[in-house]
């Protein structure tokens, strides 16, 4: 049993794959450093994480970018291949669905991604036609919906290769299964309510900390009244992050907005599910539509497809604990754009649909790791947190040991502050459709 104050080295906030990457990391480069994983939830990633769709891209313009998901990527291969651990891990690819226009304005774009090592195949519009039958790649003249609505015919597609899907909660349960293997300590069912604000040096007196005091943050309090303190904090709690961090001050650079997925699974999708010749599945890759950026994800394990939208003016930063998926998103909105595309949607209704939640940097829509007053952020992830998640961890178990350079799997280096606030080096991410 846990007395009311506790102390450990360090204390993780949030079980989801950016805390339990962290914590795994931190732990296997400091086995003898007592470390404890708190989340409010029942298990590892029963938030944001659970509601994943669980894709995965190397596609990035942006080399920050790039590095993270590909050397995350790497380490997704060496854990299901070499270390025998089921991850459901499937390299189906992504095929960028083009306009002539749309491929003429990111042509230098996929061309410095092909100089940096992203494998990408360009296919015509006759080879979409004989390998996605159930494609329309091109409108009769005079098609009013498809004027009304904006649509441009698909002139080429791009495939990236390294580029797939992984069952999100086995990857959880991996990182923690490992974290606890290495002596990790997780408590679920323990809701964080504030985060410990204390000086430096205490003078006991009521008010503190003072403007004149150094402070920085000691440990948490949970709703049950509990206090446990660490030597190091640490922050990754996702779209929840700025009920901690608002209260003392600091900025979480992230605005949580919902997303929602529709699950289909019917005969008339069967042919399209089975597209071949993309890859050794024998299945269509994740299709991203010339239209609003509309994806449609095969999802090998049960025969389906995955439809999401992330629709961004008109859907309202908001943190909502339990979000519900809206059938009329889809049925009154995406579907017009999706029966154009693919005619063998009509009528389809979903089987299945859920809500989850971006923790959304709008600005330059990449992560943040940085440490603050004691504290140490891992956040931000955009959306994109899944498929960066290992390369965060070890940039947030860097920066915990005070290295200024991160090696990421495969001895790739990383600058633990470019990810930082104050000396933050990004490059922005063009390959935006």
């Amino acid at each position: 049993m846990m007395s009311a104050m506790s102390k450990y080295d360090v204390l993780v906030v949030g079980a989801g794959v950016l805390g339990l990457s962290t914590a795994y990391h931190i732990k296997r480069e400091n086995p003898e450093r007592s470390i404890l994983v708190l989340d409010k939830l029942g298990g590892p990633g029963q938030g944001n994480s659970a509601k994943s769709v669980g894709a995965f891209r190397n596609v990035f313009s942006s080399r920050t970018n790039f590095l993270l998901a590909d050397s995350t990527i790497d380490f997704f291969t060496h854990v299901q291949e070499d270390l025998g651990h089921d991850l459901g891990l499937v390299f189906h690819g992504y095929l960028w669905l083009l306009s002539g226009r749309q491929y003429r304005r990111q042509e230098e774009n996929f061309k410095e991604m092909s100089r940096r090592g992203v494998e990408l195949r360009t296919w015509e519009r006759e080879d979409l036609r004989r390998m996605i039958p159930d494609l329309v790649t091109e409108f009769e003249e005079g098609d009013k919906e498809a004027e009304v609505m904006g649509l441009e015919p698909v002139e080429r597609g791009l495939q990236g290769v390294k580029c797939g899907s992984i069952d999100a909660d086995r990857l959880v349960r991996f990182y923690e299964e490992e974290f606890k293997r290495l002596g990790g300590e997780v408590r679920y069912n323990v809701e964080v309510k504030r985060l410990i604000l204390k000086p430096e040096r205490e003078l006991g007196l009521p008010g503190e900390p003072f403007v004149w005091q150094d402070a920085s943050v000691k440990g948490v309090e949970t709703v049950r009244g509990e206090e446990i303190y660490a030597d190091r904090v640490v922050v990754a709690v996702g779209a929840w992050a700025n009920t901690l961090l608002n209260p003392i001050g600091l900025d979480a650079f992230m605005r949580p907005k919902k997303r929602q997925v529709f699950v289909f699974k019917d005969e008339r999708l069967e042919r399209l599910f089975h597209s071949e010749g993309f890859n050794k599945e024998g299945v269509v890759p994740l299709l991203i539509l010339p239209k609003a950026g509309i994806l449609i994800k095969p999802e090998v394990s049960e025969g389906a497809l995955w439809i999401e939208c992330a629709d961004n003016l008109g859907r309202p930063f908001k943190l909502e604990d339990d979000p519900q998926p809206e059938l009329t998103y889809y049925t009154g909105n995406l579907y017009h754009v999706v029966v154009k595309y693919l005619p063998c949607f009509r009528d389809v209704q979903p089987v299945n649909m859920w809500a989850g939640q971006y923790a959304l940097n709008s600005i330059d829509k990449t992560p943040y790791v940085f440490e603050e007053a004691g504290m140490i952020y891992v956040g931000a992830g955009s959306g994109s947190g899944l498929m960066k998640c290992d390369a965060l961890g070890r940039i947030a178990a860097a920066l915990y040991a005070g290295e200024k350079e991160a090696t990421l799997y495969g001895g790739r280096a990383f600058r633990v502050s470019d990810l930082s606030v104050k000396e933050r080096r990004v490059e922005r991410e063009t390959f935006v459709l």
